[in-house]
């Protein structure tokens, strides 16, 4: 007997940040807070460090929405979304409407592709911290930097990030009470003035390969505190990823891959919707 339709939906990464792709173009959104903690376990789901879901656009190409693994929304993920636009582009560029607000996506000559992660959010309010102090010099221990890129960042500026304890400091950092809406963490060390080493704990998600919006507010951060010029090469667990803050917003670019599509069961979705 043929079993009843399932969800559709793909898995997809960018330099080993890994994600979960369904596209709800043309139907009603299907992500619950349930649904996402079930796909994004790696043991009884499919595992992810985000989801992302495509929508129908109205003033732009699509619309997307974005999930951690544990359930809670996350406001901006730059390697999804360059891994949805090289899912969906018919042509050489796509507008995508994100909780971060309107992205613009691009395909290079070389077949990667870039998106414009829009302007660092570098005021206090805007990150957001619990109240007013020096962003680029938090008064925290290791005296980190926070930068806003949809979602909130705490950059420390480490000797070596290779040597960081990820399990021991990260899951802190996220939960301190300067972040009401907790935090990404990123720990990075200095290789040139165009090149960082950069480790990842991520908001809901814990360590992951890579973070897009990691590598920007890095990139942001490095520059504001005189390290870096404005174009900048991050070495990550998962590969390299490409900064370049320009006048019209924060660029990202590297490598995205398509792993393979598949479909949940009707009566797995149902169970755990």
């Amino acid at each position: 007997m043929d079993a009843p339709p399932g969800l559709a939906f793909c898995k997809m990464h960018g330099a080993g940040n890994d994600f979960v792709v369904i596209d709800s173009r043309g139907t009603a959104p299907v992500t619950t807070p349930a649904l996402a903690r079930a796909l994004g376990d790696r043991n009884r789901g499919v595992g992810f460090d985000q989801l992302a879901e495509i929508r129908s656009g109205v003033d732009t190409d699509i619309e997307l929405d974005f999930w951690n693994s544990d359930g809670s929304r996350a406001g901006a993920c730059g390697n999804a979304t360059r891994c949805v636009a090289d899912l969906v582009m018919t042509g050489p560029s796509l507008t995508i409407r994100t909780a971060r607000g309107i992205l613009r996506a691009q395909r290079l000559e070389d077949g990667r592709v870039s998106v414009n992660m829009g302007p660092p959010q570098l005021d206090w309010d805007q990150i957001p911290l619990s109240h007013s102090v020096d962003t680029l010099n938090l008064p925290l221990q290791g005296t980190p930097s926070a930068v806003g890129m949809g979602n909130p960042h705490c950059v420390f500026f480490v000797e070596d990030a290779e040597a960081v304890d990820l399990p021991a400091l990260g899951p802190g950092a996220e939960t301190d009470p300067l972040y009401p809406q907790k935090t990404n963490v990123e720990f990075a060390s200095l290789i040139a003035p165009d090149h960082l080493r950069m480790r990842v704990w991520e908001r809901g998600a814990g360590i992951t390969l890579a973070c897009g919006s990691g590598a920007c507010a890095t990139a942001v951060a490095a520059h504001l505190r005189g390290l870096t010029t404005r174009k900048v090469t991050l070495d990550l667990d998962g590969g390299q990823l490409q900064v370049d803050w320009r006048e019209d917003g924060v660029w990202l670019t590297g490598p995205t891959a398509h792993v393979f599509t598949g479909q949940l069961s009707a009566a797995w979705v149902a169970a755990n919707g």
